[in-house]
């Protein structure tokens, strides 16, 4: 993927997003410049939200490993972050994630969303946004660890499609998973496979 291509594919993934209260909030890929309010982001998780992201109160803010997460190769892997501009800056939000597994097909993702923000419908946004992309670069399943004790996001994930059933990793812990339904044919492709098959 050239510059102009990679710049273009990123600027087709860039949305808005205006719950029923508040400012307009803007949901877009995550680049190399956002180390920074990444950063930021991370070191004001609450030590619940913590937890519940990483299941355990360990530190994740350590330069290289922030650094590492904020450089996303995007013909493997994703990260669309939310932002709204306070103070006239730029502040990030939220933060969906996916990286291809080893099969090439199937993927696992990673959600959270400020404390301050939860509850409005960002981390639906985020996800469904999450789930489309997915699904347009041919991903076809969707995998994700969640706290047994996480009732709201196993409740939400329900929600979304996604089934939920005991993990490997132990009884503390669930596995959820949702199969993506492939893009729309656009007209264009449409027309060629009609065109093929008479």
């Amino acid at each position: 993927m050239n510059a102009k291509s990679r710049s273009d594919y990123l600027a087709q993934l860039s949305s808005g997003y205006s719950p029923i209260y508040g400012q307009a909030i803007s949901i877009r890929p995550m680049l190399p410049e956002d180390l920074d309010i990444e950063t930021e982001y991370v070191q004001g998780w609450s030590a619940e939200t913590r937890y519940n992201r990483l299941f355990s109160a360990g530190s994740y803010t350590s330069p290289e490993r922030l650094k590492k997460i904020t450089r996303i190769d995007f013909e493997r892997d994703m990260a669309l972050i939310a932002t709204v501009m306070l103070d006239d800056r730029e502040v990030q939000i939220g933060v969906a994630r996916y990286v291809r597994r080893d099969d090439g097909h199937s993927c696992e993702f990673a959600l959270s969303v400020a404390d301050a923000w939860q509850h409005r419908g960002i981390g639906r946004a985020l996800l469904l946004n999450l789930i489309d992309v997915a699904a347009a670069a041919g991903i076809d399943t969707m995998v994700g660890e969640v706290l047994a004790s996480n009732k709201p996001m196993l409740h939400f994930m329900r929600a979304l499609g996604f089934s939920s059933e005991s993990s490997a990793e132990g009884p503390e812990i669930r596995h959820v998973c949702k199969h993506l339904a492939p893009p729309p044919a656009s007209p264009e492709s449409r027309g060629s496979d009609a065109a093929g098959t008479q």
